[in-house]
């Protein structure tokens, strides 16, 4: 099976940005636990702060791996063009959040790219990732209840 784990704007800033909100493990110490948790995976990385860049890995994705994962940061809050890349993929996507953004500022319960995701994850800080993985794999076995 082969992922994709796509991550937005600051998300590179993992370790050291507000720590008591995103933890303290960095965005290569993430990759580095998935790629240990699931070997059986064949993964992707990709991080960037422009959303042009995120909007391109998506197209050029969908036909060569069997699952997204994105953390699309502030994008989700704000970015219609990310929403229209996420509802063109076939591929299926999972959109997580380290941090409970339901819980947080307001302007932060709008989440326009879950829209596209066939699920969301949020507020369970990096496990998070562990989690859309899981449930990637497990429609690749079947359909969830």
């Amino acid at each position: 099976m082969k992922l994709e784990l796509i991550n937005g704007p600051n998300l590179d800033r993992l370790g050291s940005r507000q720590v008591e909100i995103y933890g303290s493990q960095g965005l290569q110490e993430l990759q580095d636990q998935l790629t240990a948790r699931f070997p059986a995976v064949r993964w992707s990385f990709f991080h960037s702060n422009h959303e042009g860049e995120l909007i391109e890995r998506l197209h050029s994705v969908d036909d060569r791996v069997d699952g997204v994962i994105i953390n699309p940061g502030g994008l989700s809050h704000t970015s219609v063009v990310l929403l229209d890349a996420l509802l063109v993929l076939k591929t299926p996507v999972v959109e997580v959040h380290i941090s409970q953004v339901l819980a947080r500022e307001d302007f932060r319960r709008t989440l326009l790219s879950a829209r596209g995701a066939r699920a969301v994850v949020c507020g369970m800080g990096l496990w998070g990732y562990e989690a859309a993985a899981h449930y990637l794999l497990q429609l690749r076995e079947g359909p969830c209840a």
